[in-house]
């Protein structure tokens, strides 16, 4: 079946072809050339999750209980103030 390039680069995946890949509104698609300068269309599967190692996990997790802003702790722990004034 023979389709024609839109000015705006679009083109029309032929019914036989969507029906086949199972594709629907809103898939996603990868498009590749091969070796003999042809183009293959594949269905972009969802790839799952990455899992989050410990240090993401960790972040944002501590609770610091001091009763005193962050410069205020930040001050104690390096016993010096980063503020000139």
């Amino acid at each position: 079946m023979e389709t024609t390039l839109t000015s705006k680069g679009q083109v029309t995946i032929p019914k036989h072809i969507r029906d086949s890949l199972r594709l629907e509104p809103g898939c996603k698609l990868v498009f590749d050339v091969n070796n003999d300068g042809e183009v293959v269309l594949r269905k972009r599967f969802p790839t799952p999750e990455a899992r989050p190692d410990r240090f993401d996990r960790a972040l944002g997790a501590a609770e610091i209980k001091m009763g005193c802003s962050t410069d205020e702790y930040m001050e104690l722990i390096r016993g010096y103030s980063d503020d000139p004034s």
